[in-house]
């Protein structure tokens, strides 16, 4: 019987920090994106004093690369302490010969791996499994979690496994859209967990450990004659490795109420397409299965947790009987195979198998490209035809090799009453953060479930930051960014020329401007394109001065504040009262060993947010609102054809022809120029008659 839990608001990095840190004694590490915070939030909550399980802090030790990290982790292990790591991406790769190591002794631990992607032909700090991928060979189990509640609850099954089993786990979940992605989640208690523990295996992994005690020799070189039967004689222990994690799953699922297998099915009993999918896509395709099995189609899913040692028959278990052909998607790309790695495990699973299904492989996702509900429905589609292609990608237009599936039908799968809220922000204006504040006001504060994801185009300060929001009465599972918003505010006025924020706003959503401009001044400057569809589509239109209000209480370009206060007044998700009160109380707590002048600050930011939101007549004419005519540039083609497009958030447009004579991710030299222009809410004016002459303009301002 499930027990009740405490529910509380975080990303996927603090889950895994979380559990992991219960079952820890030593964590050597080296930060590496988006994997940092797991060792962050070890290494503070071990200076807070937090105990773990053994009733220990853990000993964390930052080493000056991940190779020296993953040579720590294998020396504590050597001397039976039970040690941990978090890394990711090459990261990942500079710790394999250390791996290799690890598993051939047969040292129970865990690596934590935010998967993301790794250098090819240009560098991506975004997520895919090709990092994870890269492992598979090094002896270590793969357990991969699919969300920010699983991460919690499988990194249990990992260090509980690896412990019994004697085999090391990676496990692993999608860098950022997991790693990131704020959830409300429930976390089981440390003593739960403590009870869980096999500690005669422990007993015995310390007794095995190096010591002049009782001496052993170990890291023997060995010739042909013992070398191969060696490495048999370990077969044993993988064996025993998916019973017990079911084993485990078993006694997770008694603790949460939960359902947790090796692989789980999710669909029609009498499913005829099936696809089979590991990491944070299973969540989309649960979405568009209840979409489509609602309007009567049979199609399902088969969730990949273990996927090394991969088990087989309990695979074979999962899928339907009736499963007439079956879809693989990968998150990696393996130039020159026959197929990317799950495929060919399935390929293999079915092999010899009278009347197998008809089985596809695909690609999706790689280095964070969105997959939404319209590719999953894209790849049931393609599962319905005759002769469906065997190989495909999704989410890009690829016309060169022709690879990609056809996504333009779109459907609707979000669930009743979800509010969907999408925040354009200038990097370092405050905007993330403030929003990191909200979802966990709602999280911790509402009996409502809370999501919230945050992208970055990587120039950092000055850059654009999309903070994408979504609350309910059931659990969000939209692994995506948010394409149909209630809720739409741009932090920027000048983001109104650069980008197109209103096509993912629903009709009749509300629209929010921070803006400087008077209400004339709005209706003269604002571009014809906005106009048409605010007032064609019903958009209720808010503005607010959010820069002179920061300005005039003292915070200078820390406008979040204000407009935090400005949405939960707009969007009513709760009581703008209770919010207020909420907002206060966070501003206290971040603040409150700064002084009291700031937290009255804050205070005053708070109540200048409720108070200074103004709403806009539209006029009629804005029906019919005329183009301003583009700013003629002259600029190079790569600007213009590739540069531009990505620049205004549109780089998923761009088909694969466009980057031919650019194949090895080789670009022209002195794009930068054309990037970031006229985002400055304040701008310096040179004064001839009080310069020196430094030249330290030069480097501040550029």
């Amino acid at each position: 019987m499930a027990r009740e839990l405490t529910k509380k608001t975080m990303d996927g990095n603090t889950a895994a920090a979380y559990t992991s840190y219960a079952f820890t004694e030593n964590a050597a590490i080296y930060p590496i994106t988006p994997s940092s915070p797991m060792a962050d939030y070890t290494d503070q909550w071990a200076q807070e004093g937090k105990k773990n399980i053994f009733g220990q802090t853990v000993n964390v030790v930052e080493m000056q690369s991940e190779g020296g990290a993953a040579g720590a982790v294998h020396g504590s292990l050597a001397t039976g302490a039970l040690t941990t790591t978090y890394t990711a991406s090459q990261g990942l790769l500079l710790m394999i010969p250390n791996m290799y190591k690890i598993a051939g002794e047969l040292l129970p631990c865990v690596f934590h791996v935010s998967a993301r992607a790794l250098a090819a032909h240009a560098l991506n700090i975004f997520g895919d499994h090709a990092d994870v991928m890269a492992c598979r060979q090094t002896g270590f189990a793969m357990l991969c979690s699919n969300s920010v509640q699983e991460v919690a609850d499988l990194a249990a099954v990992a260090h509980l496994s690896t412990i019994k089993s004697r085999v090391p786990f990676l496990h692993f979940f999608d860098g950022f859209r997991t790693s990131h992605e704020i959830q409300k989640i429930e976390l089981m208690d440390y003593d739960d967990l403590a009870e869980l523990v096999d500690y005669d295996a422990v007993a015995e992994f310390r007794k095995r450990s190096l010591s002049p005690n009782h001496p052993t020799l170990r890291g023997t070189a060995q010739n042909p004659d013992i070398y191969f039967q060696g490495r048999e004689a370990s077969n044993p222990f993988y064996e025993k490795v998916p019973e017990i994690v079911e084993y485990y799953m078993g006694k997770i699922n008694e603790i949460r109420g939960t359902d947790y297998k090796l692989y789980n099915y999710y669909g029609a009993p009498d499913a005829e397409r099936v696809i089979i999918a590991m990491g944070s896509v299973d969540e989309t395709i649960e979405e568009t299965i209840d979409y489509l099995t609602n309007k009567g189609e049979k199609v399902g899913l088969v969730k990949v947790h273990l996927y090394r040692p991969f088990a087989t028959e309990k695979f074979l278990e999962a899928i339907p009987s009736t499963a007439k052909a079956i879809a693989v998607l990968d998150r990696t790309k393996e130039p020159g195979s026959l197929g990317e790695p799950l495929y060919l495990d399935v390929c293999a699973a079915f092999a010899g198998k009278k009347d197998a299904p008809v089985i596809i492989g695909g690609r999706y996702g790689m280095g964070s490209k969105d997959t939404v509900p319209n590719h999953i429905y894209a790849v049931y589609k393609e599962l319905t035809k005759a002769d469906p292609k065997p190989r495909f990608t999704l989410a890009i237009n690829d016309d060169v090799t022709h690879l990609s599936l056809d996504a333009s039908e779109a459907i609707d799968v979000a669930n009743e009453g979800t509010v969907s809220a999408r925040f354009w922000g200038l990097g370092a204006d405050g905007t993330v953060g403030a929003n990191k504040n909200s979802i966990k006001i709602i999280g911790d504060h509402t009996d409502m479930y809370a999501q919230a994801y945050f992208s970055y185009d990587s120039k950092k300060s000055g850059g654009i930051t999309i903070s994408d929001l979504r609350f309910g009465k059931t659990p969000i599972r939209s692994t995506y960014l948010v394409n149909m918003a209630d809720f739409v505010a741009c932090h920027n006025q000048s983001y109104v020329y650069k980008y197109d924020m209103l096509s993912t706003l629903k009709p009749n959503g509300t629209f929010l401007l921070n803006t400087q401009w008077t209400a004339e001044e709005i209706d003269a400057n604002l571009p014809g394109e906005m106009k048409r569809y605010i007032a064609n589509n019903n958009i209720q239109f808010y503005t607010i001065d959010a820069v002179a209000k920061a300005k005039e209480i003292g915070l200078g370009g820390r406008i979040n504040t204000i407009c935090q206060s400005a949405f939960f007044k707009l969007s009513n998700i709760i009581p703008v009262d209770q919010a207020v009160e909420y907002m206060k109380a966070a501003a206290l707590k971040s603040y409150g060993k700064k002084g009291e002048d700031i937290v009255n600050m804050n205070y005053a930011a708070i109540d200048a947010g409720v108070d200074a939101v103004v709403k806009y007549d539209v006029p009629e004419s804005w029906k019919t609102a005329a183009d301003t005519e583009p700013a003629k540039r002259d600029v190079p083609d790569f600007i213009k054809n590739i540069v531009d497009v990505m620049n205004a958030q549109k780089g998923d447009t761009l088909p694969v022809s466009a980057f031919k004579g650019y194949e090895d991710g080789t670009f022209p030299q002195g794009t930068a120029q054309y990037e970031k222009r006229g985002t400055a809410v304040d701008i310096p004016v040179w004064d001839a008659t009080k310069c020196i002459q430094c030249n330290q303009c030069s480097l501040v301002c550029p």
